[in-house]
């Protein structure tokens, strides 16, 4: 059957997963409290979709393979496909998506796509790995997109950040017509801190290509802290639904390896910014962690 949730948990957190697109539906800690969005279809349905083949938009909703012309909506084709279980234990479950008639006829490879949650204490890791099956060079980009209620649990009222481990303050891009731009514009972050408003987002995503480092905390000035760290993601997007409301009560926090294709490019899927080729057989793996209030 369709859709089917799978829980896992341990003394400290719990995660309900669906096999729609390997989606994360809940995160719980064992206070009682709710840490990622809910996926209220009023302000964004989505909580924390796994993209693949790629990032972001193609131009025409369209992407170029050695030329060939295939249709392929934002962010690719896994968030809407359907995951078979293929593990699971009392903390940990494995989802695998493989090759069929319908990933064929937009995107002409053999793959698996496989995403593990683990939980270890109050760390939630989720490793993505893609591998190449087919007789012939495969590019993708990949990406994770969780969503987390803003404000945190107990922090109404109180400013909330951003804050990256490296202390960086990356330039800034911008989508155009749902396409990167191509300015670098000024960073956002100030000493590696960026105090978040949602005026911040009226002009969609803020993405840093290059900078932001392998991980960063989203915190209350007087209150909770969710520490991230990222591996082979070497592109981040913050992102909420501007323009409503009130204001959409969550912040996307993004690692990406592979972005958007570029405003005024062709769509060919190699050519977007950050996009990986993996040859036959080979794998690449993506993963991010979060360490939640114990």
């Amino acid at each position: 059957m369709p859709n089917q949730i799978t829980r896992i948990a341990n003394e400290y957190v719990t995660v309900e997963l669906s096999s729609l697109g390997a989606e994360m539906q809940t995160l719980v800690t064992a206070d009682g409290r709710s840490w990622l969005w809910h996926g209220d279809p009023a302000f964004w349905a989505g909580r924390a979709p796994v993209l693949f083949p790629m990032v972001g938009k193609a131009p025409d909703n369209r992407i170029r393979i050695d030329g060939t012309p295939y249709e392929m909506a934002q962010h690719g084709f896994a968030r809407r496909s359907e995951f078979v279980l293929a593990q699971s234990t009392p903390s940990t479950c494995r989802y695998e998506l493989t090759a069929s008639d319908a990933t064929r006829a937009v995107y002409p490879f053999e793959f698996l796509l496989s995403v593990e949650y683990a939980l270890e204490g109050a760390r939630l890791t989720v490793a993505a790995e893609v591998e190449n099956r087919d007789g012939k060079p495969m590019p993708f980009g990949f990406g994770f997109h969780p969503a987390f209620v803003w404000p945190l649990p107990g922090a109404d009222g109180q400013p909330h950040t951003v804050t990256l481990h490296n202390g960086a303050e990356p330039a800034l891009a911008r989508l155009e017509e749902g396409l990167l731009g191509p300015k670098a514009l000024p960073s956002p972050f100030k000493a590696g801190t960026l105090t978040l408003d949602h005026s911040l987002f009226e002009a969609d995503a803020m993405i840093f290509l290059q900078g932001a480092g392998d991980g960063l905390a989203y915190a209350a000035q007087d209150g909770p802290a969710l520490n991230f760290s990222f591996e082979n993601l070497p592109n981040l997007a913050l992102w909420t639904k501007p323009g409503t409301v009130p204001d959409a009560p969550f912040l996307c926090v993004e690692p990406w390896h592979g972005t958007a294709a570029a405003l005024g490019s062709s769509g060919e899927l190699s050519e977007r910014p950050f996009s990986l080729i993996l040859q036959h057989w080979e794998k690449s793996r993506f993963a991010f962690a979060v360490e939640l209030p114990a």
